[in-house]
């Protein structure tokens, strides 16, 4: 029984970042589990139900948007957060901001449990130390580069976080209309974010209004109005 620990939602300009922790024996979870990057989109939805089916225990911890533009922190440190607070749940610290599931199934985890996280640091172990002295559980933990390609917890949780951003991202849809992907290099996620400051003269509350996509957009539409103010004249 070891742990795995990722993020999904580091670079979109709308909506929060996740993280997901799973707790699971290895040889217990689906045989295609891999980083969330390489299992197709259409496969992802079942592939998280049946790793939490799968799993000891499952913690998703959401950083929303007004985290994300507080000048006091940076996303560095957020990520420790975010991997911290799901890790500390699923480790036997809990926390009510963050969601778990399968926790109850009469699983015994051990203490102090062992597992991996994706480091998102350039220092692997620098980002390491700062998970591991945030979580009040005690846990045996190793940060590694790319560790969602090569450890199968770690791809699992991958999964879990994207899935988790994924939902996110369709509830945005369900509240304002096509959003895209919610990454910068979305044509559909600038239309909207152009459309949306166009009528509503500014962001919505769902942008990460720090993000230079959106200084840019604010910018531009700005500008386009000073030249039509200018051309009326």
């Amino acid at each position: 029984m070891r742990f795995g620990v990722d993020e999904a939602g580091k670079g979109p300009v709308l909506g929060s970042m996740f993280a997901a922790a799973v707790v699971a024996e290895p040889q217990g979870l689906p045989a295609d589990v891999d980083d969330s990057k390489a299992v197709p989109a259409d496969r992802r939805p079942g592939l998280a139900r049946e790793i939490r089916e799968a799993a000891a225990s499952v913690a998703v911890s959401e950083v929303p948007v007004d985290r994300i533009d507080d000048p006091e922190s940076d996303m560095n440190s957020l990520t420790v957060a975010a991997q911290a607070d799901a890790l500390d749940a699923v480790a036997g610290g809990g926390s009510e901001d963050v969601a778990m599931a399968g926790q109850d199934d009469g699983c015994t985890i051990p203490d102090p449990l062992a597992g991996t996280v994706d480091a998102g640091d350039t220092d692997a172990e620098r980002f390491g130390r700062r998970v591991a002295d945030r979580v009040e559980a005690a846990v045996d933990l190793t940060a590694k580069h790319a560790a969602d390609e090569t450890d199968p917890l770690v791809g699992a949780a991958s999964v879990v976080a994207k899935q988790a951003r994924e939902d996110h991202v369709a509830d945005l849809a369900a509240e304002y209309g096509s959003v895209g992907s919610g990454y910068p290099s979305d044509p559909a996620t600038r239309e909207f974010l152009r459309g949306y400051v166009e009528r509503e003269g500014g962001l919505p509350a769902c942008a990460r209004a720090s993000w230079q996509t959106s200084t840019d957009v604010v910018a531009a539409v700005e500008q386009t109005g000073l030249e039509g103010f200018g051309g009326r004249e």
